[in-house]
């Protein structure tokens, strides 16, 4: 395990959000995404035993990052996605002016269990088991075993992309798909279930799962960093307004060669 995994797991600064504003020249709370979760921890870490500053960082999803800005309770925003209009208008009637700062380039690898000999997918196929036309995996090449469908949670950023990216307008998922409320859960679900499939951010991607390779491009560093990986998306921290003080110095850590190399060995790519 590399060092800055292993400060992911160790660190003390995982925390609960604190109610109320939290900006103080001391201290730096966040909330959102579970899929920028890692890069935020590994930043804190960080950010805690160089600068002294303790930073909080809780991951209840996209959408709560969303309100957490919207509702001043949090200096950082860790979403997925972009915030939507309509959270957007939410801030503006509350004075709160989000300003988006991308801080890394994601892939969203579509998983199986390793023994699965099913190697490659298209998107079009990939859509097809999720909408449910699709239940056995012999009907793209795999083994006679029904497909276990795994997805994320309503509030997941993660799932906003594979709605938007994968799915397309009209395209329902199968109401027999199980929900499961993080990258590592998926991750673990998918691990223990021979039949089963998922999406997950690169970063959380080991032996433990098998990442397909998706209209012919397999999810790796390259292919993300060169657009031709289909599934991608940019990670995002959003502040109130242009960042200042301690939080401009914590956003402003994704330029420095120490964050670049944190974000290269978490599995992600720098812009």
């Amino acid at each position: 395990m590399n060092f800055f995994k292993k400060i992911l797991f160790g660190a003390a600064v995982l925390g609960f959000m604190a109610g109320g504003t939290a900006e103080a020249k001391n201290k730096i709370v966040m909330d959102g995404s579970t899929t920028v979760g890692p890069i935020a921890k590994s930043f804190a870490a960080y950010f805690t035993k160089t600068k002294g500053v303790q930073v909080t960082v809780s991951e209840s999803g996209s959408g709560n990052g969303a309100k957490s800005i919207i509702n001043s309770t949090c200096d950082i925003a860790n979403m997925s996605r972009a915030m939507k209009d309509k959270e957007l208008a939410a801030a503006k009637s509350k004075g709160v002016k989000p300003v988006e700062h991308i801080v890394a380039l994601d892939g969203m690898a579509i998983v199986v269990h390793p023994s699965n000999r099913v190697n490659k997918l298209t998107k079009t196929q990939v859509r097809d088991i999720y909408t449910g036309k699709v239940t056995n995996w012999s009907q793209v090449g795999g083994p006679n075993a029904s497909i276990v469908k795994i997805q994320r949670e309503s509030n997941s950023g993660t799932q906003d992309t594979f709605m938007s990216l994968v799915m397309g307008k009209g395209n329902p998922v199968s109401k027999r798909a199980e929900t499961q409320a993080s990258n590592g859960a998926v991750k673990n679900r998918v691990a223990s279930t021979p039949a089963a499939i998922g999406f997950i951010g690169l970063g959380f991607t080991d032996n433990s799962v098998k990442a397909l390779t998706i209209d012919g491009v397999k999810p790796s560093v390259e292919t993300v960093k060169d657009g031709t990986y289909p599934i991608s998306r940019p990670l995002f921290m959003y502040t109130n307004g242009q960042p200042t003080g301690v939080v401009k110095e914590f956003i402003d850590l994704k330029d420095t060669s120490e964050g670049q190399r944190m974000i290269s060995e978490l599995g992600y790519v720098n812009k």
